[in-house]
């Protein structure tokens, strides 16, 4: 226990360093920080517009109300906001450092490759705007009525972690194809591709073909259904310990893929 306690200890120093270091960089240059800032909340914005737009026509959609898809939208915000805050920038720039042989400097870090490589920048200005995407959360909870205990909030918060292992370990296993391939372009539009899906309600996918594929196989529809779901319809253990084995399993796959790359890697110096 106290090996595993200074091992942590250590990590996360190494995080803070470089969390420091994103913010200093922010610091720099403000006025990137407040455009993208802003754009990301323009994005947020036209989000919640839409379905107001679209339910001035109807009641529900999938058997889901105005507020419960405006609940449903913020989670999925949430988990996109913490995903590009703390891992986008670093997950992207892996692939272009492995064509470049820049990754040799990750090679040379005090720590886990992977931990390093994904790590080691921050988005301040997604950070920041995760807060609006629990706002929102919270605000379509009241219009709701919905008065969650305590419990219920904590399990809230662990679906919406296992939905960001789930985002992390599907961006790491697909941009660790550059150990193979001479590039990964496509890969983020790809993704972002994938995420529209995450805004839907479980109930809308009907076919058997898109349900195994966007909801069991792809589970992007499902790291957003089943926190919201939580909130909602109440806890459902069956939804909450699949989606809980969904993301140890997509993480020990994505840790797979990375270290199967990893010895294929040919550093610049070789």
């Amino acid at each position: 226990r106290r090996r595993l306690k200074i091992i942590m200890l250590h990590y996360a120093k190494i995080w803070a360093a470089s969390a420091r270091y994103s913010i200093t960089r922010t610091l720099m240059f403000r006025g990137d920080f407040f455009v993208w800032s802003l754009v990301e909340l323009f994005w947020m914005a036209v989000n919640i517009l839409t379905i107001t737009v679209i339910y001035e026509h109807t009641q529900s959609i999938a058997g889901w109300t105005k507020y419960q898809m405006v609940l449903l939208v913020g989670t999925s915000m949430l988990i996109q906001r913490f995903l590009m805050g703390f891992f986008w920038s670093s997950i992207f720039e892996m692939g272009r450092n492995i064509r470049s042989g820049n990754f040799d400097f990750y090679l040379a870090q005090p720590g886990n490759v992977m931990f390093m490589a994904t790590t080691r920048k921050l988005d301040p200005d997604s950070l920041l705007n995760s807060l609006v995407a629990a706002a929102v959360v919270i605000y379509a909870a009241h219009q709701l009525g919905l008065d969650p205990s305590a419990g219920q909030i904590a399990l809230y918060a662990l679906m919406v972690l296992c939905g960001v292992v789930i985002h992390y370990s599907i961006l790491v296993l697909s941009i660790s194809l550059a150990f193979w391939l001479t590039s990964a372009q496509g890969i983020e539009g790809l993704y972002f591709t994938l995420t529209e899906f995450s805004r839907l309600p479980r109930a809308a996918f009907t076919g058997i073909a898109t349900q195994m594929l966007f909801v069991w196989l792809l589970p992007v529809v499902m790291v957003t259904n089943v926190p919201a779901s939580l909130l909602v319809q109440g806890f459902d253990l069956t939804l909450s310990a699949w989606l809980f084995g969904s993301a140890l399993v997509w993480f020990a796959a994505a840790v797979f893929v990375f270290n199967r790359g990893l010895r294929r890697y040919t550093s610049a110096s070789s």
